[in-house]
């Protein structure tokens, strides 16, 4: 345990610091696999071996089928409470990456009675009763191989538990919470508080986000009936709509246009998923009504004959022509009833409604220019990556549904705008200078030769970013979509890439790589 402590800084990472709890004892102990993106991908094979976990990294995975080899490299031993670890170790960290656990379960040696003895030994059988993995497994030691850390190989026994062929990726999901590593990664839910017993060590990372129910199939089948408009009972309301059969999104390429019905079906599915993003903020809506091949406007006075159940705000201290009321999005159907007002874009402020003067994100705008090609894009984005994972700060990326990229980062109440916008300009400033002929600080768009611009003033208050899944008034029904920072290096990304068509089958299947922005209690370091 002592060379697991000295590796890792537990002021920083959650993982367990090692307050060892009892020992099962007997001939059955536990096992558990996490699959652990580092720098690599790999899998974590660690079995209960005398009050520790023995514990060997995977690259490849274990597997059921008996004609596989899988290398294994054994690693320091870990505390017994790592069974449970499923969260994020920060980049910089030893580890630095997403762990879930991948399998868990008993183990016992069907050889023999000493483990240790056959470690040192170089050959371990070991009967797993996991959920996944079942079986005898054998690790055998490779002799003569100094690269500075012992090479084993892991392999499966021709027993009944045997499958051919059988592959750990086509398993991602934890055991335990049902989650893949990129919802860990954009949303970790429990974390180790280290140096505390291991029954008061698994806590919450953040308070849950509470869930929302989505119309039923009734209900969506309810809209489909009706008539060019009519009455439609959604989410809890009554709504009245309208011009259910208007074009308002032209069709892309092959695909047919999007009606306003397609458009308020969508926004009742995507409502419960988006409503934390907008819950206690003023919304500015943008308004298309004639649909998205003409000219929207700004709307961000509440009209006068907007029904009394749809949720608002009235700003205090507003000066003549301004907007003193404004659409706050606290339950679902008030999405609804601004999709079917016009609203075909969805702009929340970045503070809440309790405290306007004071963001809860810090916002990177990445503006492509006219001459700024995709590529260019997704570079300048990287460097972000590499400059928010150098001084120790989550930010979560989104595509804009036009051109462009954004980065959130998520902040504790505290800082002001202009603290925000300060902070966000140095270090984009320090991006734009590896890269000089990408990057333009002018403010008009005609003044910077084509190039991109890096906008920081965008922390400010009454600026908004688009939200998150809210379509755009372009061709096909683009949406702003989450994306993970790895899927930067996709070659098929594009901003546009999802629509209100496509997007929901990706939540369905990956989860929403957005949610870590929802935290409100990270601390913005000081640049130097």
């Amino acid at each position: 345990m002592t060379t697991y402590r000295s590796m890792r800084d537990f002021a920083r990472t959650a993982e367990p610091a090692g307050a060892v709890p009892e020992p099962s004892g007997g001939p059955v102990r536990r096992f558990v696999v996490q699959r652990h993106r580092a720098r690599r991908l790999h899998y974590d094979f660690r079995l209960e071996i005398d009050g520790v976990l023995v514990s060997w990294a995977v690259p490849k995975g274990p597997t059921l089928d008996p004609a596989a080899r899988r290398m294994a490299v054994h690693v320091e031993d870990h505390p017994l409470e790592y069974a449970a670890f499923e969260g994020v170790i920060p980049h910089g960290e030893y580890g630095g990456g997403d762990v879930i656990v991948w399998d868990h379960g008993t183990w016992h040696p069907y050889k023999g009675d000493d483990p240790a003895t056959e470690v040192r030994g170089g050959q371990l059988h070991a009967e797993l009763h996991g959920e996944r993995l079942r079986g005898k497994f054998l690790l055998v030691r490779r002799d003569g191989r100094d690269t500075g850390k012992e090479q084993w190989l892991l392999l499966h026994k021709r027993d009944e538990h045997a499958v051919p062929g059988w592959d750990a990726e086509d398993h991602p999901t934890s055991v335990v919470s049902g989650r893949t590593n990129d919802e860990v990664a954009a949303a970790p839910e429990r974390l180790w508080r280290s140096g505390v017993p291991a029954a008061q060590a698994d806590v919450p990372a953040r308070p849950p986000v509470p869930e929302v129910a989505g119309p039923s199939d009734d209900e969506l089948a309810a809209l489909d009936d009706l008539g060019a408009s009519g009455t439609w009972d959604v989410l809890g309301r009554r709504l009245r709509v309208t011009n259910l059969d208007k074009v308002l999104f032209p069709g892309r390429g092959d695909e047919p246009p999007v009606t306003k019905r397609e458009l308020l079906r969508y926004t009742a599915r995507i409502a419960p998923v988006v409503l934390p993003y907008l819950a206690g903020r003023a919304l500015n809506m943008h308004r298309f009504p004639q649909g998205a091949g003409t000219a929207g406007f700004w709307h961000k006075q509440l009209p006068d004959h907007t029904p009394g159940w749809v949720p608002r705000w009235d700003r205090p201290g507003t000066d003549p022509g301004e907007a003193t009321t404004y659409l706050v999005v606290d339950e679902p159907a008030a999405l609804v009833w601004a999709a079917n007002f016009g609203a075909l874009e969805w702009h929340a402020w970045t503070s809440r409604t309790t405290a306007p003067d004071l963001p809860t994100y810090a916002l990177v705008d990445l503006d492509p220019g006219p001459a700024t090609p995709w590529e260019d894009l997704v570079l300048l984005a990287r460097l972000h990556r590499d400059a928010f994972e150098h001084v120790g700060v989550q930010a979560f990326p989104k595509l804009t549904g036009r051109r462009g990229l954004q980065v959130w980062v998520p902040i504790a109440p505290g800082p002001t705008f202009d603290e925000t916008r300060a902070w966000v300009e140095r270090l984009s400033r320090t991006v734009g200078k590896v890269v000089p002929d990408l990057v333009s600080w002018r403010w008009e768009v005609r003044e910077r030769g084509g190039q991109a611009r890096l906008d920081y003033t965008q922390n400010a208050v009454n600026k908004t970013l688009v939200a998150p899944y809210s379509p755009r008034a372009a061709p096909g029904a683009p949406v702003s979509a989450p994306i993970t920072w790895d899927e930067l290096d996709e070659p098929s990304l594009r901003s546009d890439t999802f629509t209100v068509r496509t997007v929901l089958e990706r939540l369905a299947e990956r989860g929403d790589p957005f949610r870590g922005a929802l935290a409100g209690d990270q601390v913005l370091p000081p640049l130097r």
